[in-house]
């Protein structure tokens, strides 16, 4: 079975070690609130800014999780100091979306997937499912592995940080798009959705197949 998704807007972000130049301070403009936002949740926040998506369904995932904050936590216990609550929330791979959502006040669904290097292949298939009823939805995946001593163990990737977001919606059109392999160093939970988002142009129709 297939089943059709148009673009209707993408972005993405990356970085050899930590993106900069994020717009955070204007997207949330309460410091208490901005303070408590890990990495990952930044990078969502731009990303929805950037494809104009505020309310609706979110489909989320991440190979790795909040890396920065397990990390955090493990060196906590390894040097036996106290765990932060704050720190501790923060680890849960469902993080960027839910504070996004709160954010937005947005109540609607919100999924969560991780699926080791094949997590942007199953987001793509369950947006695809949850596109069926015909609202817009919005695929985010993000990875952001900047931490301590990460050199010491990273061979694969020339990106510590990256965040893709796509805006789709069922469509019975037919695909104008393929998957492309550019061989960017990149994770590769991030790859398939990464190449939608980098051949996106807004002037013509972008149109996906996606097989379940």
């Amino acid at each position: 079975m297939t089943i059709n998704l148009e673009i209707l807007n993408a972005a993405f972000l990356l970085a050899p070690t930590q993106v900069e130049d994020l717009n955070t301070k204007a997207l949330v403009p309460k410091m208490v609130f901005r303070r408590r936002l890990t990495r990952a949740s930044k990078l969502t926040v731009e990303l929805m800014d950037k494809v104009d998506f505020k309310q609706g369904r979110i489909m989320y995932g991440s190979a790795y999780g909040e890396l920065p904050a397990t990390a955090n936590i493990l060196n906590a216990i390894l040097n036996k100091e106290g765990i932060s609550p704050t720190g501790f929330q923060n680890s849960v791979y469902n993080t960027p979306v839910s504070y996004a959502s709160i954010l937005e006040k947005n109540e609607s669904e919100i999924l969560t997937i991780s699926c080791g290097d094949n997590t942007s292949n199953r987001l793509l298939k369950m947006g695809a499912i949850k596109a069926l009823d015909g609202d817009e939805i919005l695929l985010v995946v993000t990875e952001t592995m900047n931490i301590e001593n990460i050199e010491q163990v990273n061979k694969c990737t020339d990106f510590l940080e990256v965040a893709v977001a796509l805006k789709v919606k069922l469509t019975k059109e037919e695909a104008t798009m393929d998957l492309k392999d550019d061989n960017t160093k990149c994770p590769e939970s991030v790859k398939e959705l990464l190449s939608y988002a980098k051949q996106f142009n807004e002037n013509q129709k972008n149109i996906i197949e996606v097989k379940l």
